[in-house]
């Protein structure tokens, strides 16, 4: 059955460091991708001029700040087609007028590792789900220090969610287009704003770097690896994004790095990442139960992401192509690719041994949904105010010693070895690890479920048909084995068609869901496999930190973005780190989310 909007909010409410030689004063980098181009109007996007008149300022904290600029101009809501600016007050000479300032760029000005002229901009995605973002309306410094004082420029923009919504500040009935692609759609307008105004901001406007959790690290996967692709110019002219500069330069949406924590993406193949990493490995119960038709579908679609991995071009450190083999049993569970899966979990095991000290407290926790600072707003929702936490924890359980720890993990089969003398640890097989650690949480079809009542349902939704279905591995499987399918038990006769009538659906700019999905996948960019590989501009700096308990997803989802970025031209640094401990959270080995992002960011800026 698909639901309507509202039907499905209703069910989603239920589940509810750099040196000082980067100091030097330099010449303002070009962010344009071409000579100027002849024929444009240059002033057609005048009215995004940014108002440098307009600048608040809190003294107390030297911080320089506008609130609600709109970044578009035709937006499709003014609530999240604005954005938010907050500068170093150090980077601005403000002359006071009337209850605002006048701001001019200080050249020489000094903060941290930066100048006005060399800071980076670093732009949150503060959804874990892809909840339509709003730019703050009202002001607080709270959180924003780490970021302001290494000398950043933080803007905080608004973009579409996962589904078509309403404006809320015109109290509008009419729906404006939502899910895929316009969630990136927006916050590439809002790059190309900031762009725009390059000449105005105090800052280098060409190292730009996003940073999100969960869904919103997947966001920030889709705009690292798909800068100035064609395929959202039509999208981009929608919505009215800047194009070119006001001497006729084109300007670019490419950003310079991206960081992500346990990252949601790559939904073409996500279903069957799902069952291969742990659905093969779970209980036969539910809808993996014997005589259930999705117990089939969760071998099939195991199968067919071993087809998957072996068409595709992932690559080891040897630059030697990984593939899946075939078992004795007739899984994919043996071959290059599974091995260099275990030797990263065996890496992380160990780092796990090195980085903490026992006896160690284990505490589970989950995180629902991000904090980063910009929106008080929305920070007091998600924190405070008898909101539910947003970090769920449970009991935790001591270890005494590394020994116990391990031993507990093997507590229904040995597949996890511990080395007291060499302080390292062995891993016999995934299937060990995958029910101990990382079992199937999710039914078969977690992403694209027969029902279409996911959130990834209503990322492919249009209009009014707000969750749709967008896998065509399963389409396929299903017109591969209908007859097998249709005589298990909780098959409905619809399932023969519905798969394949909502992948010829069409947006409002008539691109189908096979088309949507390619647009909100990084691997379409990178790997050779794709269409899309190397027809778009790809960050050079990557950060992407998994937990390995994190059964939101696929273990393979970050770890296949990883591999393909490593060998991608272009590509200089990629920090892939499989947090052992850690689950569905900012999963980070030692150290604070925070810090530890803002001092990747100031390496990499710095560079």
């Amino acid at each position: 059955m698909a639901f309507t909007r509202k039907e499905f909010l209703s069910l989603s409410a239920l589940g509810v460091a750099g040196t000082l030689a980067a100091c030097t004063p330099q010449a303002r980098t070009s962010d344009n991708t071409n000579q100027p181009a002849s024929n444009v109007d240059l002033e057609e996007f005048k009215s995004l001029k940014l108002d440098m008149t307009q600048w608040s300022y809190d003294e107390d904290n030297d911080c320089y700040y506008q609130l609600g600029i709109q970044y578009c101009t035709k937006p499709a809501s003014k609530s999240v087609n604005t954005l938010s600016v907050f500068v170093p007050g150090k980077y601005f000479s403000g002359k006071k007028n009337g209850s605002t300032y006048e701001c001019e760029v200080s050249e020489k000005a000094v903060v941290g590792s930066f100048t006005a002229r060399t800071a980076p901009i670093v732009m949150p995605i503060n959804t874990a789900t892809l909840f339509p973002q709003s730019a703050p309306t009202s002001y607080a410094y709270e959180g924003l220090a780490p970021y302001l004082e290494a000398g950043f420029v933080y803007v905080y923009a608004g973009f579409r969610g996962r589904s078509a919504g309403y404006d809320s500040t015109t109290g509008s009935d009419e729906l404006y287009a939502g899910g895929s692609p316009w969630p990136a759609v927006d916050f590439k307008a809002a790059i190309r704003y900031l762009r725009y105004n390059n000449e105005l901001l105090p800052c280098n406007t060409s190292k730009i770097f996003v940073f999100g959790f969960a869904a919103g690290g997947g966001l920030s996967a889709v705009l690292g690896t798909s800068g100035d692709s064609s395929l959202y110019m039509p999208y981009l002219k929608a919505v009215g994004a800047a194009t070119h500069s006001e001497k006729g330069e084109q300007l670019s949406d490419s950003i310079y790095g991206s960081a992500s924590w346990c990252p949601a993406t790559s939904y073409d193949l996500a279903d069957a990442a799902y069952e291969w990493s742990a659905g093969q490995y779970a209980d036969a119960t539910d809808s993996r139960a014997e005589g259930v038709w999705t117990q089939p579908l969760s071998q099939d679609l195991a199968g067919a992401y071993a087809s998957f991995v072996n068409n595709m071009d992932l690559l080891d450190s040897n630059d030697s192509k990984v593939s899946l083999d075939e078992t004795n049993s007739g899984v994919y569970t043996a071959g290059s690719y599974a091995d260099l899966l275990v030797n990263e979990l065996k890496t992380s095991a160990s780092n796990f041994i090195k980085d903490n000290a026992f006896p160690y407290t284990f505490t589970p926790q989950r995180l629902e949904e991000p904090t980063f600072p910009g929106d008080p707003n929305l920070a007091t929702v998600r924190g405070t105010d008898n909101a539910a936490p947003a970090t769920q924890q449970v009991q935790s359980t001591i270890y005494d010693t590394a020994e116990h720890y391990f031993d507990s993990l093997n507590s229904e089969s040995i597949w996890v070895v511990y080395n007291l003398r060499r302080q390292s640890v062995e891993l016999e097989n995934l299937r060990g690890f995958s029910r101990a650690l990382r079992s199937a949480s999710l039914p078969v079809g977690a992403f694209d479920a027969p029902d279409r009542s996911t959130r990834a349902n209503q990322l492919f939704g249009v209009g009014e048909q707000s969750t749709l279905h967008f896998d065509e591995q399963t389409a396929n499987l299903i017109k591969k084995n209908l007859d097998t399918y249709m005589k298990l038990t909780d098959w409905k006769s619809s399932y023969a068609n519905d798969w394949t009538s909502d992948l010829n659906k069409t947006d409002t700019l008539e691109n189908d869901i096979p088309t949507r999905v390619d647009m909100f996948n990084p691997l379409y960019f990178t790997s050779a496999s794709y269409k899309g590989y190397q027809s778009a501009t790809v960050a050079p700096y990557w950060r992407i930190n998994e937990g390995a308990q994190n059964t939101d997803t696929s273990i393979c989802t970050s770890f296949n973005l990883g591999l393909s970025l490593k060998h991608f031209s272009g590509v200089s640094s990629v920090d892939y780190t499989l947090v052992w401990d850690k689950g569905h959270v900012l999963a980070e080995r030692t150290g604070n989310a925070t810090a530890n992002l803002v001092s990747w960011i100031v390496s990499c800026a710095s560079a």
